[in-house]
C-alpha cells in the first residue's frame, strides 16, 4: 500500500477490478515511465486503485490531492498531509492545477457536494494528459439515498454519518447538481469529446451498525416505491472510466501561398466573373 493509500479516509474499501484493472493496464503501457495521479476529493477511497501493488512491482507513482477550500476538506487533508506528494486547495473552478500534467485523475466522493460541476470537471479534464484516464465515483442525484441525504435535517445527517463513518470528518453539505446523474455524466462526456470506456453502479450502504443499516434500507425502499421508481434503490453511487482522446489536431505543413497573376488581380478588383475553361468537347475557337 502506498503512503497515500494509508492516509486515505476511505481506505477501508478494498481494491476492485473496475478501477484497478484499467489503472494497471495504463501503467503497463507506460512501463518505465513515472505515473502521476491527481486525487480529486479528500474522501476518495484511493485503495481501490491498487496503486500499492503497482508500486511494489516497481512502478513509480506520485499522488497529488486537490479539494475545495472548505473547513472539513482542510481538516481531512491536514490529517493526511504527509500521505501525498502535493496538496492543492482552493476554489475548484479557479485553483491553479497544472495542465496536461497527470496520467490519471481519480475523482471520488466530490461531485455530489460541490457546485458548478461542469466547470470542476473541465478543470480536472484539462489536467489530464492526452490519452489519460478520468476515473469517477459519485453519488447519483436520482438514487433514493441521495434524496434522503438532501432532505434529512442537519442533526440527523451528522448522527448517521458518525455511526457509519466513525472518526471521519463530515458530513459535507449535499448539492447533487443535474450533472451528477447517469444522463448528466453521459451528456458531459459527449459534449467534451470524451470516451466512456466503462460504467457501473454500486450500492455502498454500510452493513454495520446493523440496526441503522436496516432502517436506511427500509427508508430508501419506501422512497423508491413512493416515487414510482424515479429514485432508484438498487444503487447509490455511479462509477465511470473515461478516456481523454489523444490530440486530434497535429501540426501540418502550411499550404503554399497561391501566386496570382497581374491580370487575375485586375479581374478580381473589377469584380468580373472568372473565365470558364473550355470543355473538352467544345469546338476550338
Amino acid at each position: 500500500m502506498t503512503t497515500a493509500e494509508r492516509g486515505s479516509p476511505g481506505s477501508h474499501r478494498t481494491a476492485g477490478p473496475f478501477f484497478s484493472e484499467p489503472v494497471r493496464d495504463y501503467v503497463l503501457q507506460h512501463k518505465d515511465e513515472p505515473v502521476s495521479v491527481l486525487q480529486a476529493g479528500c474522501l476518495a477511497p484511493l485503495r481501490e486503485l491498487a496503486l500499492g501493488d503497482l508500486a511494489e512491482g516497481g512502478a513509480k507513482i506520485s499522488v497529488t490531492a486537490v479539494d475545495a477550500d472548505q473547513p472539513l476538506a482542510r481538516r481531512v487533508l491536514h490529517d493526511t498531509r504527509n500521505a501525498y506528494d502535493d496538496v492543492i486547495t482552493g476554489d475548484l473552478r479557479t485553483v491553479p492545477i497544472p495542465q496536461r500534467a497527470f496520467d490519471i485523475v481519480y475523482c471520488a466522493l466530490l461531485l455530489e457536494r460541490v457546485e458548478h460541476v461542469d466547470l470542476v470537471l473541465d478543470r480536472l479534464t484539462s489536467a489530464l494528459k492526452p490519452g489519460g484516464l478520468l476515473l469517477v465515483r459519485t453519488g447519483d442525484r436520482y438514487a433514493a439515498a441521495a434524496l434522503l441525504d438532501r432532505v434529512l435535517p442537519g442533526l440527523a445527517r451528522r448522527a448517521v454519518w458518525s455511526r457509519f463513518r466513525p472518526g471521519v470528518p463530515g458530513p459535507f453539505a449535499p448539492v447533487y447538481e443535474q450533472t451528477v446523474s447517469e444522463d448528466g455524466i453521459a451528456s458531459y462526456a459527449l459534449a467534451r469529446g470524451l470516451v466512456i470506456a466503462s460504467r457501473a453502479s454500486e450500492l455502498t450502504r454500510p452493513e454495520r451498525p446493523r440496526g441503522l443499516s436496516s432502517s436506511m434500507r427500509i427508508t430508501c425502499a419506501a422512497i423508491a416505491r413512493l416515487s414510482g421508481g424515479r429514485f432508484d434503490d438498487n444503487h447509490d453511487e455511479l462509477l465511470y472510466v473515461i478516456r481523454k482522446p489523444l490530440d486530434r489536431f497535429v501540426s501540418r505543413p502550411m499550404a503554399k501561398t497561391a501566386i496570382v497573376s497581374d491580370a487575375e488581380q485586375s479581374r478580381i478588383s473589377r469584380g468580373d466573373d472568372p473565365p470558364y475553361p473550355a470543355r473538352v468537347d467544345d469546338p476550338p475557337v
